[in-house]
C-alpha cells in the first residue's frame, strides 16, 4: 500500500479544514462531516480552536482510499501563526494549497507559496467554495498561473491532448520524448509532479463535497511514495504538551524504524510511540520509514532538529517583528516565566527573555492575533491573568565591513586572548561561526570553549543594543595558559572580543541598524490612488502601480514599506475607501532602517556602561587586574596577528 504524508495549506477562511474533514468524511476516519463553525470539526479539537473556529495547532489524522494510506497534517492558515505551518512543511510527501474560489491569491497564500518553494514540496491545489455567489474558479486559475507558475494546470480525469502537451513542454526531456513518441505516460507525468513541474488544480465545494472525489481520485493516481534509507533517520516538526502536561515530539521518520524505549538522543528514550488520529491516539511499539508519531519522554527536542542521521533543519523564515513587556499584575513572575517558557517550547518564535535590569518578561511574536491566543492560552493551562504594553518594533544590527575584535581576560590566576574576524554576512543569514585557528596556537579544547561560548549567547548590536544579525564571526588567534586558562575566561574574552570589533566599526560608522519591512499589495479604487501614493511616501515605502487592464476600476499598488510605518495602515485604508479597499501585508525581512539617526538617538544607548557586554578587555599587572577601555586594546594584546 502507497502511504503518503501531506499536509493541507491555505490562507484564512479559504475552506482547508473543512476540506481535510471532507478527505476524512469520504475515507471512512469519521461517520459524520464535522464543520468549523459548529465547533465539531475533526482537526479542530483545542478549545481555543472551537471556540475561534480557526485552526492555531496543526494536527494529524490518518485515512485510507484503496491502495492509498494518507496521512494529513492539518496546518493554521492565519499569517500569524505561519511559523507552524513552516515546521510541518520539511517533513511532508505533498502540500495540498487550498484556495477560495471567491477570494483568490491572497498575502498569505503568496507567503505559504514562497514556503512551498524553499522546502521543494509537491503541490496539489484545491479552489474550494466554487458554490458560492462569485465565485470564479476561471480567473482564480488564471491568477495562479500569471502570480505562480504557469504549470498550474486544471486536472480532469482524463487528461486532454492540450493538457497532455502543456505538461510536455515544462521540460526538455520529456517535451523530446513526447515529440518522439506522441505519448506521455503516467509515471511521467507523476515525476513532473514530485519534481515540483506541475501543479495539479482540482475544484469544487468541500463543505458539500463537490468535487472531493474527482481529487482523490487524482491524488491517489498521481503521487509517488517517497524512498527511504534503511538507517534511521527523522525530523522533529512540532513540540506539544497533552492535557496531562507531558511533553510530546512530533516527528516524521525519514529512515529505517524507530522502536519504542530506543535511546534517541544521548541519555533520552523514546518512551512512548503515539499515533494520533485528530485528538485521539493510539501506542505502537515501532513506526517504520515514512511513519508519523508523537514522542514522549524527550527533553531536549525542538522543531526542525534531525534525529539519527539526519541534520538539522534551519527553520528561519518566518520571524517575529513585534516585542511586548509582560504586565505581571500581581502575578508570581517566577510562575509566569515557567509558563511563558513551556508556550516557547511549543513555538519557538515567542522567544521568551527575562530582562534583569528592568526585573521585567519581554516576549516576541508575529501578531496580534497571536498575542490574544497566548492570553487566553495563558489563561486556560495555567490559571494566569496578564497583560501586555503597547508592542516594539524589533530592531537588528549588522556590520557593513570586517574587522578583527580583540578580547582579553586576565585577571589574577586567570588567563585568555580571543582575536575573532567579524565579516559581514548575506541578509537573512543571522549568526555563522567558524574557526580558522590552528591547534598549535590555540588547543582543540580551547577552540571548542570559545565556539561554544559564540553559539550560547544572543549578541547585541553597539547601536541600540538590539541583537546581531547577518555577520560571519571566525576565530583566527589568540592564547591560553596551561596553568592559569579556564573555559569561564575563554568566554569573558570571547564576548568581549565581538564588541570591540563591533566598537571598532562604530568608530568607522560601518554598523547599521536594521528593521522589518512589510511586502504590500493595496487594491483600491483609481479615485484613492493619488492619496494612497502620498501615504507611501510618506512611510518611507517603496511602490509600483499594476493596471494592465484599463477598464477596471481598481488599481493594484505593490511595493514595500517599513513595518514600522504601515502596522496600522490597514486602518486608515478602511475609513479612506470606505471599506472598499485591501492591503495585503507580508513580512518580507529585514533591512536597513529608514530613520535609523532617530532611533539611535531615541535608544540613547551606551555600549561601554552596558556592563553585561563589555567591549573593555581586563589585563594583569603588578600581581592585579585592570580594566583597558576597547580601543587600547589592539596596541596592548599579546597576540599580534
Amino acid at each position: 500500500m502507497k502511504r503518503i504524508v501531506a499536509g493541507v495549506v491555505a490562507h484564512v477562511d479559504a475552506g482547508k479544514t473543512t476540506l481535510s474533514e471532507a478527505l476524512l468524511y469520504h475515507g471512512g476516519t469519521q461517520r459524520q462531516l464535522g464543520r468549523v463553525d459548529n465547533g465539531d470539526s475533526f482537526l479542530d479539537p483545542d478549545t481555543l480552536e472551537k471556540q475561534r473556529g480557526i485552526t492555531i495547532f496543526s494536527h494529524q489524522a490518518s485515512v485510507t482510499y484503496n491502495d492509498l494510506n494518507l496521512t494529513l497534517l492539518d496546518t493554521p492558515g492565519h499569517v500569524d501563526f505561519a511559523g507552524q505551518t513552516e515546521q510541518v512543511l520539511p517533513v511532508l510527501d505533498y502540500a495540498i494549497l487550498v484556495i477560495s474560489a471567491t477570494d483568490g491569491i491572497q498575502g498569505s497564500t503568496r507567503t505559504l507559496w514562497r514556503l512551498l518553494k524553499k522546502y521543494q514540496v509537491p503541490t496539489f491545489i484545491f479552489i474550494n467554495k466554487t458554490d458560492v455567489v462569485g465565485a470564479n474558479p476561471h480567473k482564480v486559475i488564471q491568477e495562479l498561473q500569471a502570480e505562480f507558475s504557469s504549470a498550474c494546470l486544471p486536472f480532469t480525469e482524463s487528461l486532454t491532448a492540450d493538457t497532455i502537451e502543456t505538461i510536455a513542454m515544462t521540460d526538455d526531456d520529456v517535451l523530446n520524448d513526447y515529440l518522439d513518441s506522441g505519448n506521455l505516460k503516467d509515471e511521467t507525468i507523476r515525476q513532473l509532479i514530485a519534481r515540483r513541474k506541475i501543479f495539479p488544480i482540482y475544484s469544487g465545494a468541500a463543505l458539500k463535497l463537490t468535487g472531493v472525489d474527482d481529487f482523490i481520485s487524482g491524488f491517489s493516481k498521481w503521487t509517488i511514495e517517497a524512498p527511504f534509507s534503511p538507517d534511521f533517520q527523522a525530523r522533529v516538526f512540532k513540540i506539544s504538551h497533552d492535557n496531562k502536561g507531558e511533553r510530546l515530539t512530533w516527528i516524521r521518520v525519514l529512515g529505517g524504524t524507530l522502536k519504542a524505549k530506543a535511546e534517541v538522543l544521548p541519555g533520552e528514550k523514546a518512551n512512548q510511540l503515539r499515533v494520533y488520529n485528530g485528538a485521539k491516539f493510539t501506542v505502537n511499539q515501532a513506526i517504520p520509514a515514512g511513519g508519523v508519531c508523537a514522542i514522549t519522554g524527550l527533553t531536549s527536542t525542538f522543531p526542525g532538529q534531525g534525529l539519527g542521521k539526519a541534520k538539522d533543519q534551519p527553520l528561519n523564515e518566518i520571524q517575529p517583528v513585534l516585542s511586548y513587556a509582560v504586565k505581571l499584575n500581581g502575578v508570581d513572575p517566577h510562575k509566569c516565566l515557567l509558563a511563558l517558557r513551556e508556550l516557547e517550547d511549543e513555538e519557538p518564535h515567542l522567544n521568551v527573555q527575562w530582562s534583569e535590569h528592568l526585573q521585567e518578561i519581554h516576549l516576541q511574536i508575529i501578531g496580534e492575533v497571536q498575542f490574544e491566543i497566548i492570553q487566553q492560552l495563558l489563561h486556560q493551562r495555567y490559571g494566569i491573568d496578564i497583560e501586555f504594553n503597547e508592542g516594539n518594533i524589533l530592531y537588528k544590527e549588522t556590520i557593513a565591513s570586517r574587522v578583527i575584535g580583540i578580547g582579553h581576560f586576565e585577571p589574577l590566576r586567570h588567563y585568555a586572548e580571543v582575536h575573532l574576524l567579524l565579516e559581514p554576512g548575506k541578509t537573512g543569514s543571522g549568526l555563522q561561526f567558524n574557526s580558522d585557528c590552528s591547534v598549535d596556537i590555540l588547543s582543540h579544547n580551547w577552540q571548542e570553549q570559545i565556539m561554544t561560548s559564540l553559539h550560547n549567547k544572543e549578541h547585541r548590536g553597539v547601536l541600540i543594543g538590539a541583537p546581531l544579525t547577518d555577520t560571519k564571526i571566525t576565530l583566527i588567534n589568540g592564547r591560553g595558559s596551561i596553568v592559569h586558562s579556564v573555559g569561564g575566561d575563554f568566554r569573558e574574552a570571547t564576548y568581549r572580543a565581538v564588541r570591540q570589533g563591533l566598537m571598532m566599526l562604530k568608530q568607522t560608522g560601518q554598523c547599521k541598524l536594521l528593521e522589518p519591512w512589510y511586502q504590500f499589495r493595496l487594491t483600491i479604487d483609481q479615485e484613492h490612488v493619488g492619496r494612497a501614493i502620498n501615504d507611501i511616501q510618506q512611510m518611507a515605502g517603496t511602490f509600483k502601480l499594476n493596471n494592465d487592464n484599463s477598464s477596471s476600476s481598481t488599481t493594484v499598488i505593490t511595493g514595500t514599506a517599513p513595518v514600522t510605518e504601515m502596522r496600522k495602515y490597514a486602518q486608515t485604508v478602511r475609513a479612506y475607501t470606505h471599506g472598499q479597499g485591501q492591503l495585503e501585508l507580508t513580512v518580507m525581512g529585514y533591512q536597513e532602517c529608514h530613520n535609523a539617526s532617530e532611533i539611535i538617538a531615541d535608544a540613547n544607548y551606551n555600549p561601554t556602561a552596558d556592563l553585561a557586554n563589555t567591549p573593555d578587555s581586563v589585563f594583569c599587572a603588578h600581581g592585579a587586574g585592570y580594566p583597558v577601555k576597547w580601543d587600547q586594546v589592539p596596541s596592548m594584546a599579546h597576540v599580534q596577528d
